[in-house]
């Protein structure tokens, strides 16, 4: 990937706001590679390069998780919105909306 991850001139972003952008290209990497791995999976005859995928699948999955919690230390306004969704029961599309609220508080 080049470093067109930027919407507006690097050079006048702070240096916060550029480690924020490379955390949000990786996290978007990470979600790729995870999707990637699942066709290969579903694809995949040989039960043993099947295992091998699911693993570094699941390597993916830590990476995706780790950029993630690097994210809502820094915005905290998501953290409030991810709690009231995330591992919750119930219709997903109501939590979002509770999120929303949420957020707001």
């Amino acid at each position: 990937m080049g470093f067109d991850q930027y919407h507006e001139p690097a050079s006048e972003l702070s240096a916060e706001v550029r480690t924020f952008a490379r955390i949000i290209a990786s996290l978007t990497e990470e979600a790729e590679a995870i999707g990637w791995y699942e066709q290969r999976i579903a694809l995949e005859p040989d039960p043993q390069a099947r295992a091998i995928m699911a693993n570094a699948q699941g390597e993916e999955f830590k990476h995706f998780g780790m950029d993630l919690e690097f994210l809502l230390r820094r915005t905290p306004n998501w953290r409030i919105a991810l709690k009231t969704i995330l591992f919750t029961e119930g219709e997903i599309v109501e939590r979002g909306e509770a999120a929303e609220d949420a957020e707001s508080l």
